[in-house]
């Protein structure tokens, strides 16, 4: 299916969609935490899985993979989830204007780390990572929830959602991206601060995401309406509780679970975590072309250009090179600041120790 880049039908108002979904309890949740979606690795039916069985909300990473795979992650959660919902996110990757001579800049700066770990760095390529095929997929197999991130589709992908029961999320960093959300038919602003760890959600990648802190980003948000999700730096009960005291139906938990039993975490990212070699986070391009924040070494130091995908595909047989070979130094290792507070356990244990 071919979904067109904007729908000539208005939209019902915010308010009047809120009150539609008010009744039915639009998160659906026992325990007001969700497991963020951690494309690359980290998420896995498992770790949605274990996480649904108490209450809370998975999401599934469909970024990077194929859309058979996808399919594969969501059957095979469905099945361990014994009836729990769950849901999965998308990645919405527009095309956009890039710098062709500093992409070059960079690769002749990183080709030196390539070859420590014997590989070539691929040619930089763009790809819109399946968007139309990985939605017709979730539009037939139905998940309970359904987020976005990097863009915002248009109206009738939410319309098409709605008339199928799944509640739509949209990530967003900033007043503006939210407003755009609502008026295209978000049903939950998922609100993510700069304290976060991963990719941030930003809907452009050239510009450098805000450093609002999230407490101030959900007061601002609030305004807006909908139901929101608060995802960055929450790592302890107390930050959980202070999230819901801003107005949030509900914390996003990344970092706090990559230790977790049934997270695929990879064992080189897993060490970096609980080793004192690394003692802060820095937000890099250097990995992928986009903003997002791991843990410094000295790759992420870098200066990249915006290039998203480009620079992903041109340093992913790079980045997995070193993680299978333990070069801490040079993979990306994504973690939140608070990620010194990461336990090691079952996903279940660690869900009921950030109950409020």
């Amino acid at each position: 299916m071919t979904w067109p880049r904007a729908s000539p039908q208005p939209f019902p108002s915010v308010a009047r969609r809120c009150s539609e979904r008010e009744d039915r309890n639009v998160l659906d949740l026992d325990l007001p935490l969700i497991a963020a979606p951690m494309a690359g690795g980290p998420s896995t039916p498992e770790l949605v899985a274990a996480v649904a069985r108490t209450g809370a909300g998975g999401f599934l990473a469909a970024g990077y993979l194929t859309t058979d795979a996808v399919a594969a992650q969501l059957r095979r959660a469905d099945e361990l989830a014994r009836g729990r919902p769950f849901g999965i996110n998308l990645f919405v990757v527009e095309e956009a204007p890039i710098d062709d001579a500093e992409l070059q800049r960079f690769a002749a700066a990183l080709e030196p780390y390539a070859c420590e770990v014997g590989v070539e760095l691929a040619e930089p390529r763009f790809d819109d990572d399946a968007f139309a095929a990985k939605l017709e997929l979730v539009l037939e197999e139905r998940p309970a929830w359904v987020s976005f991130t990097f863009g915002c589709p248009d109206a009738e992908v939410f319309a098409a959602l709605r008339e199928r029961d799944i509640v739509s999320a949209m990530t967003v960093t900033d007043i503006e991206e939210a407003r755009l959300a609502a008026d295209r038919g978000a049903d939950v602003l998922v609100v993510q601060g700069p304290e976060a760890g991963g990719h941030r959600g930003t809907l452009r990648q050239d510009v450098w995401p805000s450093d609002t802190p999230l407490t101030d980003l959900l007061r601002d948000i609030d305004a807006i309406g909908l139901p929101m999700v608060a995802a960055g730096g929450i790592a302890t009960r107390a930050d959980v509780r202070r999230a819901l005291d801003h107005g949030a139906r509900a914390a996003q938990i990344g970092t706090a679970l990559l230790l977790a039993d049934e997270a695929g975490t990879n064992p080189t990212h897993r060490a970096a975590l609980r080793s004192d070699e690394f003692d802060t986070t820095v937000v890099t391009r250097a990995f992928t072309g986009r903003p997002a924040r791991g843990l410094a070494n000295a790759v992420a130091r870098l200066d990249a250009p915006a290039a998203y995908p480009q620079l992903h595909t041109m340093t992913s047989a790079f980045r997995r090179a070193a993680a299978s070979r333990g070069r801490a130094d040079l993979t990306h290792l994504w973690a939140g600041t608070r990620y010194r507070e990461a336990q090691s356990g079952p996903a279940a244990e660690i869900i009921s120790a950030l109950v409020p």
